[in-house]
C-alpha cells in the first residue's frame, strides 16, 4: 500500500482524529478502564462475602484479643507516663476532669431538688393564703426609739 492510500491520508487528518463508530473520539484506555472495573467488582463482590462469614469474625476477634493483650503494658506505661508529665505541668488529668464532673452532676442534682422543693413551698403558700396576697402592704413599724440618757462619766457626783 503507498502511505498516499493510509486512511489517514485520504481524509487529510492526523491518526489521533480517528472517531469510533459512535461519534466518541478513540481513547486507547477505555478497555484498560473496563478490565479494571470488572476486576474490582469481582474482588468487591469476594471481600464482602469473606468479611460476612463466621469465620472472619472469629479470627479478627481473635487477632483483636492478641493485640490487646500485647498492648496493655505500653498502653498502661503511657498512661502513668502522661500523668506524671501533666502533673509537672500543672495540667489536669482525664481523672481530675472526671472528678469535676461527677461533683457538677452532684451540684446540679441538689440544685433541682432544691428548686423542686421551693415550688412546693410556693404552691402550698398560694393556696393557704390568697387573701392575704390580695391585702395591701401594710406599712412596716417603726420601733419606737426613746433616748437613752447619756453614761456617767466617772469621778463625777
Amino acid at each position: 500500500m503507498h502511505p498516499a492510500e493510509y486512511p489517514c491520508a485520504k481524509g487529510g487528518g492526523k491518526m489521533g482524529d480517528e472517531q469510533a463508530r459512535d461519534g466518541k473520539p478513540f481513547d486507547p484506555m477505555d478497555p484498560w478502564r473496563g478490565m479494571r472495573d470488572a476486576y474490582l467488582d469481582v474482588w468487591a463482590k469476594t471481600m464482602v462475602e469473606a468479611v460476612n462469614s463466621e469465620a472472619y469474625a472469629q479470627a479478627s476477634g481473635a487477632i483483636l484479643d492478641s493485640y490487646l493483650t500485647a498492648s496493655s503494658p505500653f498502653r498502661e506505661a503511657v498512661e502513668k507516663t502522661m500523668l506524671k508529665v501533666l502533673e509537672q505541668l500543672s495540667m489536669p488529668s482525664r481523672a481530675d476532669f472526671v472528678s469535676l464532673a461527677e461533683r457538677m452532676t452532684n451540684v446540679e442534682m441538689r440544685l433541682d431538688d432544691m428548686d423542686a422543693k421551693l415550688d412546693s413551698i410556693l404552691q402550698r403558700v398560694s393556696k393557704t393564703a390568697p387573701a392575704e396576697r390580695m391585702k395591701p402592704p401594710s406599712a412596716p413599724r417603726q420601733r419606737n426609739r426613746t433616748a437613752k440618757a447619756a453614761p456617767k462619766k466617772k469621778g463625777a457626783r
